[in-house]
C-alpha cells in the first residue's frame, strides 16, 4: 500500500527523480525529495508533487556523498513523519574519458555520489525500512552489469551498486525487507548534460538527441510497479535487456557491439 507511505527519494530535482516523485504523488503517497538544488525542489517539485496528489511533501537539502548530510536527511524526515517505508536511491553522475586520459579524481567522485551515496543514505534508513518491513529501491544501469568504455567509474560504481544491494537482499531474506535495483537503457535525463569530463568538469551537452530516449516517466513507472510487486530486478528498454541475456552466452560479440555504439557518439573520446 503506498498511500500514505513515506517515500525517500534522493536526485528527486530532475531527470529520473523528479519523475519518481510525480509517480508516487498520483499514488497518494508522503515523500521527501531531497538534492542539492532545494529552490528547484521547492517551486517545481513540491508544488506538482502537491497537486498530483501527495498527501504531503518534505524538500531536504543533501549532498548524499557526505555521510553527515545523509544522516541529518533521515533524522529530519523521522522528525516529520516518524517513519520510512521507502527508499529510492537514485542520485547520480556519469562520466565520459577514457581511463587513460582522466583524472583519478572523476572515478572518486562517481563512485563517491553513486555508490557510497547510496551506501549511507541506506544505512541510516534501514532500521526503519526494517521496522516497517519496507522498501529499498536502487536505480542503477545497464552499465552496472556491463562494462561501458569511457564510463569506467560509471560502470564501476554502479556495479559496486548492484553487488551491494544483491548481498542485501540475500541477507534480508527472512526480515521482511523488499530490495529491489531497477536498471534503465539510455533514459531521457540531464545526467549527460552533467557527466564529468576527464579533467572532472561537466560536458554540458548531451551526445544524444534527448527527446529520442526513453522517458523518465517510464522508469518512474517501472520504479512503482517495483515497489507494488516487491520484485527484486528489472531491465528497462529492448536494448538493455539484449545486452543482458546475451551478455551471458556471446559476451565478446557484446563488447564489440558495445565498443562501436560508444565510439559512434557524438565527439567520442574514440575520435
Amino acid at each position: 500500500m503506498i498511500k500514505d507511505a513515506v517515500v525517500v527519494i534522493t536526485g528527486a530535482s530532475s531527470g529520473i527523480g523528479e519523475a519518481t516523485a510525480y509517480a508516487f504523488a498520483r499514488k497518494g503517497a508522503r515523500l521527501v525529495l531531497v538534492g542539492r538544488n532545494t529552490q528547484k525542489l521547492e517551486t517545481v517539485v513540491k508544488m506538482n508533487c502537491i497537486s498530483l496528489g501527495a498527501s504531503d511533501v518534505l524538500c531536504l537539502f543533501c549532498d548524499v556523498s557526505v555521510e553527515a548530510d545523509c544522516q541529518k536527511m533521515v533524522e529530519s524526515t523521522i522528525s516529520k513523519f516518524g517513519t520510512v517505508h521507502i527508499l529510492v536511491n537514485n542520485a547520480g553522475i556519469s562520466m565520459r574519458a577514457l581511463f587513460n586520459e582522466l583524472d583519478l579524481a572523476v572515478i572518486k567522485r562517481l563512485m563517491d555520489v553513486n555508490f557510497w551515496g547510496t551506501v549511507y543514505c541506506t544505512k541510516f534508513a534501514l532500521p526503519y525500512l526494517l521496522a516497517t518491513k519496507g522498501s529499498l529501491i536502487a536505480v542503477s544501469s545497464v552499465g552496472g552489469f556491463k562494462g561501458l568504455p569511457a564510463r569506467t567509474g560509471y560502470s564501476a560504481s554502479k556495479f559496486a551498486v548492484q553487488g551491494f544491494m544483491e548481498s542485501l537482499r540475500i541477507e534480508n531474506m527472512k526480515t521482511g525487507l523488499h530490495v529491489g535495483v531497477m536498471s534503465p537503457g539510455y533514459t531521457s535525463s540531464n545526467i549527460r548534460n552533467t557527466a564529468l569530463n576527464k579533467d572532472a568538469s561537466q560536458q554540458m551537452e548531451s551526445p544524444f538527441d534527448e527527446k529520442k530516449l526513453m522517458p523518465a516517466q517510464k522508469v518512474a513507472d517501472n520504479i512503482v510497479a517495483m515497489v507494488e510487486n516487491r520484485s527484486s530486478f528489472s531491465v528497462l528498454t529492448i536494448q538493455g535487456k539484449l545486452i543482458f541475456w546475451l551478455n551471458k552466452f556471446i559476451p565478446n560479440w557484446v563488447d564489440k557491439q558495445v565498443f562501436k555504439v560508444i565510439s559512434s557518439e557524438k565527439d567520442s573520446p574514440f575520435k
